[in-house]
Parts: structure tokens; C-alpha cells; sequence
């Protein structure tokens, strides 16, 4: 997973050790991507997750293969670290309207100075509104929408007031044409990728950056495609590497001024095909993927 073949990190290291990077949904996909990225520019890691094995298993191999010192919050939500650089993991589910209000409270309690927030979590489930569980609605719409903004709410006021800071939220290539099964996902997505280029507006004269990503199909398991088929994705160029994903994400939030990454030039290219689709072809694509809903 190293970066270093692909970026000179040696102006973030001197700086970094003091600074923290919090991660969601650092368990798993993408999330784990960032969260080893992140440690290898030399920040302070972060990883929130509601998977408590993996997200242990993340931070304990981040520490030993890069040198870190693993840190865990004791009960009074303190973290106590001698060591310049130090990974933790907070086992949380950030469906929960709260969650965002701990976290940062945490945070502000032991003088975390998080300088980079990745809002990474979500889920995602291929079914039509009227057939969800009233719970798993209202699960994805606090996960993707009032989580991720009450974090940048609270992580936001501080940055800038720090006047520095990176705020990367991601959303999907799906915002650009609504399909039947993934209403909700996509309705959810869309406000992320909308919030996040008017807070980009309200954050810059302050000196933080903030950026959408909206990637098409990635390599993980969040859409349950087995790993066969993710890999002949991969070779046909039509599903990104979530490695490369993030390296190229990270390369951009922190040294360009984008405001939007679409990874691949696939999605670039269909970006307005995906807008004008007709809806005869949505409701034949319904009628093709009826199986998919469960």
C-alpha cells in the first residue's frame, strides 16, 4: 500500500506527527485505503468504524508495519500517547444522530487536532424505497447525510478558526442519473456532493479545502460482487483499484484546487451520456437487475 513511489510525503512528515487524520468507515474498502495512506504521509490516524474485529485488526497492523504506536481510549474517553506518531480506532456506528457530537467531543477533550477528515462511510443496498425496512431509511439517511454534515459542522469550525485543514467527503458517480433500487443511495449521495461544493465556497477564503469524490464502480465489497467478477472489472477498466482511487484523491485534495475528483476516465467521458439516459432504457435496466433487490 506504500505512496512512496508515487509522492514525495517528506513536507508533510515534519508537520504531520502533531496533527491527526480521522477516518470513517476506516475498516474496510476504501476506508483502510485512506486510513494506511494517511499514516504514510505521517499523520496521526483516526479509523471509525461499527466493525470492531477489522477495525482493531487495521490499527494493530498499521502501528506495527509502519512503527506506530497503537492507542486505545480508555473508559473515560481519554487517550494518553508518549509516542510521536500513534494510530487508534473508535468502534462507533455513525448511523446514530449523536455519534458525530461524541467523536468530535472525544476529539476536543484530549487536544486532537484533526487536520484532514475523510467521510468515507456508507452502505449500500439495491432496493425500491416503498420495500425498505423504515429503519435501514432512516439508517442510510442520518449515516449520509447528518452524520457526514455534523462532522463537518464541528470539524469545520475548528479548522477554520486554525485556518488550515482538508475536508474530503465522498459521494458517486451515481448522482448524475437516478435508477430504480438505488433511490435512496443516490438521493443520499447527491446531497453530499451539493453540500460539499457550497461548504468548498464558505471554507475557502479560510485556507481549508474541501472536495467531493464521486467514483463509478471500485473493487470492494460494498456492492457484494463476488472478487472474480470485481477483478475482470478491473482488467477491462470500467472498476477502479481503491488503492489507486485514494492515492490519486489524496494527491488531489491536498496539492490542487479541485473541487470534484471523478476517478477514471470511463466515468469522465459518460459523465453526460449517464444525465440524458431515456427513461425507457431506466425501466428496461429495471426489469435486468430485478434480481438484485433483496
Amino acid at each position: 500500500m506504500s505512496i512512496t513511489e508515487n509522492i514525495n510525503t517528506a513536507q508533510y512528515r515534519e508537520f504531520a506527527s502533531s496533527r491527526a487524520a480521522l477516518v470513517t468507515g476506516a475498516s474496510s474498502g476504501m476506508g483502510l485505503h485512506y486510513a494506511w495512506q494517511l499514516a504514510e504521509y505521517g499523520y496521526n490516524v483516526i479509523l471509525v468504524s461499527n466493525q470492531r474485529e477489522q477495525l482493531e485488526a487495521v490499527a494493530h497492523e498499521i502501528a506495527e508495519k509502519l512503527g506506530y504506536s497503537y492507542q486505545k481510549f480508555d473508559n473515560e474517553g481519554v487517550l494518553k500517547s508518549s509516542h510521536p506518531h500513534w494510530v487508534t480506532g473508535i468502534y462507533m456506528d455513525l448511523s446514530d444522530p449523536g455519534s458525530a457530537e461524541r467523536l468530535f467531543g472525544m476529539c476536543r477533550t484530549n487536544k486532537i487536532e484533526v487536520e484532514v477528515l475523510i467521510n468515507n462511510a456508507g452502505i449500500f443496498f439495491f432496493r425500491d424505497i416503498a420495500d425498505c425496512a423504515p429503519e435501514k431509511v432512516g439508517t442510510i439517511l442520518n449515516l449520509h447525510v447528518y452524520t457526514s454534515t455534523m462532522l463537518c459542522r464541528y470539524f469545520g469550525e475548528e479548522m477554520r478558526r486554525r485556518k488550515k485543514g482538508y475536508i474530503l467527503n465522498m459521494s458517486s458517480i451515481s448522482t448524475h442519473t437516478p435508477f430504480c433500487g438505488i433511490s435512496l443511495y443516490t438521493a443520499t449521495k447527491s446531497y453530499i456532493r451539493t453540500m460539499s461544493k457550497a461548504f468548498r465556497l464558505e471554507m475557502k477564503e479560510f485556507g481549508v479545502r474541501v472536495m467531493v469524490v464521486s467514483p463509478g464502480a471500485v473493487a470492494t465489497d460494498l456492492y457484494n460482487l463476488p472478487k472474480n467478477l470485481q477483478n475482470l472489472g478491473v482488467k477491462l477498466g470500467i472498476i477502479y483499484k481503491p488503492e489507486k482511487l485514494v492515492r490519486n484523491a489524496l494527491l488531489k485534495l491536498f496539492y490542487s484546487n479541485k473541487k470534484e475528483y471523478i476517478p477514471g476516465i470511463v466515468n469522465r467521458l459518460f459523465k453526460p451520456v449517464y444525465s440524458i439516459l431515456p427513461e425507457w432504457f431506466k425501466m428496461w435496466a429495471r426489469k435486468k437487475t430485478a434480481f438484485l433487490q433483496k
